[in-house]
């Protein structure tokens, strides 16, 4: 393979094509080749994406509102992608890994018990942190090094010098920041703490509220774990004789899941270029936007190029158990030999991809927003280029974004294969700038 001749032809089309908000089909993309860039600019639409985006959303509410990794609405969002990358020509595998499944069973609960009486609100106070340990406890509750206030740089919980006299039997209170929420609550069960709570940093307005976390599928402690607004960690803290009743009602054990692997007939097979997106929601949601928007269209763009015979092999792929850890995409990169992770010449990622508050970010393959990961492997930056190249033709804006490791391009970056994709953003507050910029 040469990764030196990799950035022209149809990878430019898959890229561009993936970032296409205005094409509108024409009457004949259901029987021609779609094989140059305009011709599959026409054909993928906004309207194509939003039906399989509604076809998940109907999986989901026939499967107990939710398509996580490891439940019968994941089982269902392969099947019905198998089924059209079947019925659009493409060679089909199902790749099997085994993974740590999380279920919420039932209503959490969270209450003082002393020195008042108080029942929290789920999801408003606070929350389960996907990939907690099931427990019902009740203790009182001791602080871990917090730092409170804006502009604070809590190492609340990260090392196990910071649980030095934890009372054992308690419940540990820790701030976020500084390192994994899987660090912070097996240090703490380790010093003898009975559950643990999690509460947001307070160092900046954006990290004041609860978020969807998890503590992955490689969590260890053993004990329940929740997630709590910045308000709340500062009421507990300053609670003299505080005393908590928690309960985590979730199911959580080893499962067998799912990669769906789908690729062209035609293509050289020693130049691959792979496209993916995960397909698993979380525990608690449908995941229409997370990753609804990015399964739906690479699924939409798969069907309108399914007549092209490419000179590369393309292979589109919907990784499971994204949301447990970055499981599925980890697996397959991990089975692949040295030589086969050499035929793939680059992976475009697509998560999140229809955020309604939305910023176009690319992912930042050279460093030169020096945003702070460092470069991606040699070729990311001509990946960076091509998205940049589409936004200036169409005068949209743009704006870097870090590799920060939180989607499925990590494995492959990890093992040298050049990575990029798009991103809208998740949870964040846009900055003035971005504002003025996109709304």
């Amino acid at each position: 393979m040469n990764r030196s001749r990799i950035y022209v032809g149809l990878t430019g089309g898959l890229a561009i094509l993936l970032i296409s908000h205005t094409a509108l089909a024409s009457s004949s993309c259901d029987n021609r080749v779609n094989n140059t860039q305009q011709k599959l600019l026409e054909c993928v639409t906004v309207e194509g994406v939003r039906e399989h985006q509604a076809a998940f959303q109907a999986i989901a509410d026939e499967n107990n509102g939710v398509r996580a990794s490891g439940t019968p609405g994941y089982d269902a969002s392969v099947d019905y992608v198998v089924e059209h990358m079947l019925a659009a020509g493409y060679e089909v595998t199902l790749q099997p890994f085994q993974f740590n499944a999380f279920v919420q069973i039932g209503p959490s609960t969270l209450e003082q018990t002393a020195p008042g009486a108080v029942t929290y609100v789920e999801d408003t106070d606070y929350n389960l942190m996907s990939q907690t340990d099931a427990g019902d406890v009740t203790a009182q509750v001791t602080a871990v090094d917090l730092d409170l206030g804006l502009g604070n740089n809590s190492t609340s919980g990260c090392e196990a010098a910071d649980f030095a006299g934890f009372p054992a039997g308690h419940i540990a209170l820790i701030q976020r920041g500084a390192c994994t929420f899987q660090l912070k609550a097996e240090n703490a069960a380790a010093a003898g703490a009975v559950g643990a709570i999690i509460f947001n940093q307070g160092n900046a307005p954006s990290r004041f509220d609860l978020i969807n976390g998890t503590l992955s599928a490689n969590y260890s402690g053993g004990i329940p774990v929740f997630f709590a607004t910045y308000d709340r960690g500062v009421e507990w803290d300053s609670t003299p004789g505080l005393e908590l009743h928690m309960i985590a009602d979730v199911l959580r054990g080893e499962v067998t899941s799912l990669n769906v692997l789908a690729e062209s007939t035609a293509g050289n097979e020693d130049n691959v270029i792979m496209v993916g997106a995960n397909l698993d929601s979380i525990d608690r949601g449908p995941g229409i936007q997370d990753n609804g928007s990015g399964s739906a269209a690479i699924l939409e763009v798969a069907e309108q190029m399914a007549k092209v015979q490419p000179r590369n092999k393309v292979r589109f792929a919907w990784w499971g158990a994204k949301e447990s850890g970055l499981i599925g995409s980890t697996a397959y990169v991990n089975g692949l030999t040295p030589e086969e992770q050499d035929d793939i010449a680059l992976y475009l990622n697509f998560d999140r991809i229809g955020s309604p508050n939305y910023v176009f970010f690319i992912y930042d393959g050279d460093d030169s927003d020096g945003v702070g990961a460092g470069p991606g492997p040699e070729g990311s930056a001509q990946i960076e280029y091509l998205f940049e190249s589409y936004y200036l033709q169409v005068g949209q804006p743009f704006k870097g974004t870090d590799f920060s490791g939180r989607s499925d391009y990590g494995p492959f970056i990890a093992v040298g294969i050049p990575s990029g994709g798009i991103f809208t953003g998740s949870e964040g507050i846009k900055t003035d700038e971005e504002a003025v910029l996109w709304g």
